[in-house]
This record gives structure tokens, C-alpha cells and sequence, in this order.
């Protein structure tokens, strides 16, 4: 277990590292936002299937049980971050983070 939250640390700062989140002024496209800071563990698809996904265990975001969640319960978990997936605030603007949630409801299955 050690192992994973070395995986999800390492991976959170290489993303920030990167670039791979988006500023406040990223604009409204949730689809573009989604794929430059979620794509790397949720995959383009939302599935989780990438090898980080994989590795974290992360949920298919098309699921019952993702999208039963409310905006208010995605917001949180967006901003605030869960488990090994990092926080978002301060990252994304309030409209970035409801762009995000409106894409990961079209991923509903």
C-alpha cells in the first residue's frame, strides 16, 4: 500500500509539473479540461482503464454509482480531492469545475 500512495504522489506533482492543470482562466470546455488534468488515471473515456487508473483503482466515471452523486458531492470531490486524487482548487475555477461535472455526466452509461 506504501507503494500506491508513492505511485499517486508521484503522479500528482508530475502532473503539476507538467502543466497538466488548468488555470482559472481555462474557459468553460469541460471535455478539454477534463482530458488535460483527469485523462491520465480516468482515461479519455472516463473508464479508468490507463495503467495509472489501474494502478489507483480508480472509479469508471460512467457508473451508477458516480453518477447518482450529486454536483454539490462531485464539486467537493473535485476540489477538495479524495483519497489519492489531488485537490483542484485553486487550479480550476468554479466554472472549469461545473464544465468538468457536465462532461462526466455525458459519460453516463
Amino acid at each position: 500500500m506504501p507503494a500506491m500512495k508513492a505511485l499517486a504522489y508521484v503522479m500528482s506533482v508530475s502532473l503539476l509539473l507538467v502543466g497538466g492543470v488548468a488555470l482559472a482562466d481555462a474557459g468553460s470546455d469541460g471535455g478539454a479540461i477534463f482530458k488535460s488534468n483527469c485523462a491520465t488515471c480516468h482515461g479519455a473515456d472516463g473508464r479508468g482503464q490507463t495503467p495509472t487508473g489501474r494502478a489507483l483503482k480508480v472509479k469508471d466515471l460512467g457508473t451508477a454509482d458516480v453518477q447518482k452523486l450529486t454536483n454539490a458531492e462531485m464539486q467537493k470531490i473535485i476540489a477538495d480531492g479524495k483519497g489519492s486524487m489531488p485537490a483542484f482548487k485553486g487550479k480550476l475555477d468554479q466554472a472549469g469545475i461545473d464544465a468538468v461535472i457536465a462532461f462526466i455526466r455525458t459519460l453516463k452509461k
